[in-house]
């Protein structure tokens, strides 16, 4: 069993920086928000600032206090973390573009902060652009219950530009505002413990993962167990790729020396020995296993389709993001069976079994050598790569209504009354009548009508006006025409004559 925890001293705890998440709409300037920060805030630049993605970084203020933020690919990613009950994050930015105000993602973001429990500051950026109506946007973000402290509520909004910079150190000031208001504190006496938030296979170093400490202190060549595996840690390193060996609460560190690549959420401890960890690692793999298995025994009834996918990413974390998203997307006339989910650049294997399975692959954030793009031309295997989920989510949607009939529309070009029917050949029949609405028009579908009920369809395959043969004739004239139809037409019958369109249907 892992050793009991001590018992927390009041005066022993000391103060931990604010772990942040930041979340929005696609294009909404997240990205260039942390770009900004990090540009002009990361710790000690001269040594060539974030060199290395891990999943997170720390940034100083002008009060000279840390700040750690979480890189992750969107709310998909923090999504998915709390969505296994792992406490991420201390404070969200919501950020919300000045010029366009609450889009679809915007209200998605704050569905999960709201469920996640967290204080939360509003980012109002873009706020450099002509012509911006911030009140507008401030409306519609009390519409969606989020009331900002100049709209009556006690939500804070910063006003800021990611592009001059404007407004960014009152963003973190405030966050410093709210840190202090929730009187974060760590132990550095307790066994360290915390969440997986990045990990990957590294073809040179083997499992790696990045570590957040949330309590206690992390060393070299302390032993922890996660949920799916185990190990000593022998090596960590910063988000300057700068080796360390004492990790603190709120640090996040890329770890060498687990046995298995773990999952993004996974919640690791430290242990006072091998053994305790590796029995720990050992009972939680088994419910791990089962909690993570792939959907791929799914059973389409007659009117499903299905679309098969290969999934590859950059990491671990940033695959579980997407596999999530695709999970959240409707399944009802197309479901999804993901036939293989890794990390790494997609490979000529990969390729293969799209091939004899019919799938599409999918990357994120991945690369394809010009060798592996030629196999998939020739094997005639669809392959996209992207660097916004919500990109690769929206090209998914779209391979999955390509698999779907086109939905067809009709559109009633005209009426016509029919006065009387002169003769009748098998399926032929000339009749003649008025256009009481609209035009008729030859070479167009027609539905039969009698005391407005559905008789049978037809098509007009010549049309006269005063004798002579005509394209289309307008309302209140009379004409003849040749109807081709199954059904009988009789005199006062109604002919609905229609054009057809055919509509692709949406996911």
């Amino acid at each position: 069993m892992p050793e009991k925890q001590k018992v927390v001293k009041k005066d022993s705890l000391l103060a931990r920086p604010p772990v942040v998440v930041v979340l929005g709409h696609v294009d909404h300037g997240k990205t260039s928000i942390l770009d900004y920060i990090r540009q002009t805030k990361v710790v000690a630049k001269e040594s060539g600032g974030i060199t290395q993605h891990i999943g997170a970084y720390q940034v100083t203020t002008a009060q000279n206090k840390l700040i750690t933020f979480i890189d992750t690919p969107g709310h998909e990613a923090f999504s998915a973390m709390r969505s296994r009950g792992a406490k991420v994050a201390d404070i969200a930015v919501l950020v919300v573009a000045a010029d366009e105000g609450i889009k679809p993602q915007t209200k998605e973001a704050i569905s999960h902060i709201k469920n996640s429990g967290l204080p939360f500051m509003v980012a109002l950026n873009k706020i450099d652009k002509p012509g911006i109506d911030v009140q507008r946007v401030k409306q519609e973000l009390a519409e969606n219950e989020v009331f900002v402290e100049s709209y009556g509520g006690d939500i804070p909004a910063v006003e800021v530009s990611a592009k001059t910079g404007q407004g960014i150190d009152d963003l973190l000031d405030m966050i410093l505002l709210l840190a202090e208001m929730a009187e974060l504190r760590y132990d550095p006496n307790l066994p360290a413990q915390g969440v997986v938030i990045e990990s990957n296979m590294d073809a040179n170093k083997g499992a790696t993962a990045t570590l957040l400490v949330k309590n206690g202190e992390l060393k070299v060549k302390d032993i922890i167990s996660c949920e799916s595996t185990f190990g000593i840690i022998k090596n960590m390193t910063d988000w300057q790729r700068k080796n360390i060996v004492t990790a603190p609460a709120s640090m996040a560190v890329q770890a060498l020396g687990l046995n298995d690549v773990p999952f993004v959420g996974e919640e690791w401890q430290a242990q006072p020995n091998l053994e305790i960890a590796k029995e720990i690692a050992a009972k939680k793999r088994v419910i791990e296993e089962v909690k993570r298995r792939a959907s791929e025994f799914i059973s389409p009834t007659a009117d499903q389709k299905v679309l098969n996918v290969i999934l590859k990413a950059d990491a671990i974390g940033t695959l579980e993001a997407v596999s999530d998203a695709l999970g959240a997307i409707n399944q009802e006339k197309v479901l999804i069976r993901i036939l293989e989910s890794a990390a790494g650049d997609i490979n000529e294997g990969d390729i293969k079994l799209a091939g004899s399975a019919n799938a599409s692959i999918f990357g994120f954030k991945i690369k394809v050598q010009k060798q592996f793009e030629s196999i998939a031309q020739r094997e005639g295997v669809a392959v996209g790569i992207f660097n916004i989920i919500y990109e690769l989510i929206q090209a998914v949607r779209e391979s999955m209504a390509n698999l779907l009939e086109p939905v067809i529309e009709k559109k009633v070009m005209g009426k016509l009354e029919v006065l009387a029917s002169f003769k009748e050949t098998g399926v032929k029949k000339v009749i003649g009548g008025k256009v009481l609405e609209g035009k008729i028009i030859r070479g167009l579908k027609v539905d039969i009508l009698r005391d407005g009920e559905y008789q049978g369809e037809g098509k007009l395959t010549q049309l006269q006006h005063n004798k002579q043969d005509v394209s289309e004739v307008t309302k209140d004239k009379e004409c003849g025409l040749l109807v081709e139809s199954e059904a009988s037409i009789q005199p006062k019958d109604v002919l609905e004559i229609y054009e057809e369109h055919k509509k692709k249907q949406e996911i």
